[in-house]
């Protein structure tokens, strides 16, 4: 196991820069994800921890040694790509054996690396089958064996499960989190997708426009977001970003006037009354009567998903929610709705987007 520790990394083609004063350390045996939106510079931080991608400034460490210089085979990493980047031409065990062949190593170590990585990804029965055979979820089982039969000091992780099916998806994340917990090797992993960012990372690295806008767990994240770009990535569906219009503070609470109503914060720190957008998660909401409600609208559209109903919300104004209601709600189009603000998924921000109300 090997820490990392990135030390104001920045990368730039000419006049663009993609990665901006990066400054981080992941520990050992953790697993770390990047997360954001595409361009936001996350797989080319992967590619220059990796050595792939050469940097402009700073400095890259692993286990305390300064690797900025060196190539990608002196390092010590594996990598897994989006695409699975193996070859048709030879079975499983050639190609999750290619790379120790190349290195020179023995037949008959060759041989048992591959089947006890074969073994550990449930692929020992898969052995003789070319790719053309194989699943999705196998061909990229394939590929991670392939790396871990060079055993890694740090595992690199692009995007892998991006052109896998829904279903595929949900079993590899389980899979990927069971290896780690079986290796306890670090584990650096690039998404897109904030589900895989929540379910599988110690800690989540948000990033935007190449800076780090957050580090933290993924509960840290989602409950205490530092701004509003972190509050409206995280979540499904995202959260509802509503202008203030009018905002008392009195009694060691705060109250803001919003489209459809008023919202009211059980806190008032300092610039509470200068927050310009209140931000709502979809699940805070619940039906209430007339006349108990913190919000009032219209219902444009209802999905009924079976366990929980998504309900399309338009306020006054033509302004627009999401409320995630639990259970089953026969809403129709046009009704009126009246909904009473609950849970702690409210946030306030400033004119620079930074959440007031955030617990450091």
């Amino acid at each position: 196991m090997t820490d990392v520790t990135l030390e104001s990394l920045g990368k730039s083609y000419g006049l663009v820069e993609v990665l901006k004063d990066i400054s981080l350390t992941i520990e050992n045996g953790e697993f770390l994800v990047l997360v954001g939106p595409s361009g936001c510079g996350k797989s080319t931080l992967l590619r220059a921890i990796s050595g792939l991608e050469p940097i402009s400034a700073g400095k890259i460490l692993m286990g305390g040694e300064d690797v900025t210089g060196k190539e990608p085979v002196q390092r010590g990493v594996g990598m897994v790509f989006q695409s699975y980047a193996l070859y048709p031409h030879m079975t499983v065990e050639q190609n999750i054996g290619f790379g120790l062949k190349i290195a020179g190593r023995d037949k008959g170590e060759i041989k048992d690396t591959v089947r006890q990585v074969a073994d550990l990804l449930q692929l020992d029965h898969l052995l003789d089958r070319k790719p053309r055979e194989l699943s999705g979820g196998q061909r990229q089982r394939v590929a991670i064996g392939r790396s871990l039969a060079r055993r890694p000091k740090i595992f690199l992780f692009d995007e892998p499960l991006s052109n896998l099916d829904a279903s595929l998806r949900v079993e590899m994340r389980v899979e990927l989190a069971k290896l780690h917990a079986e290796l306890k090797s670090t584990m650096i992993y690039v998404t897109h997708d904030q589900v895989e960012a929540m379910t599988m990372a110690d800690r989540i690295v948000v990033m935007d426009h190449g800076k780090i806008m957050q580090v933290g767990t993924p509960l840290e994240l989602f409950n205490a977001p530092r701004n509003r770009f972190v509050a409206g990535f995280l979540g499904q569906p995202s959260t509802n970003f509503l202008e203030v219009r009018a905002a008392v503070t009195e009694g060691g609470q705060t109250t803001y006037t919003i489209a459809g109503g008023t919202v009211t914060f059980q806190a008032a720190p300092a610039g509470a009354s200068e927050a310009t957008e209140v931000g709502l998660r979809p699940d805070v909401f619940e039906i209430v009567a007339t006349g108990k409600s913190d919000l009032s609208g219209t219902v444009d559209l209802a999905e009924q998903l079976g366990d929980e109903t998504l309900v399309h919300v338009r306020l006054e104004s033509d302004v627009r929610l999401i409320a995630k209601l639990k259970g089953q709600h026969p809403l129709a189009c046009g009704q009126e709705i009246d909904l009473r603000v609950t849970g702690n998924g409210r946030m306030a921000f400033s004119k620079t987007g930074a959440n007031i109300f955030a617990v450091d």
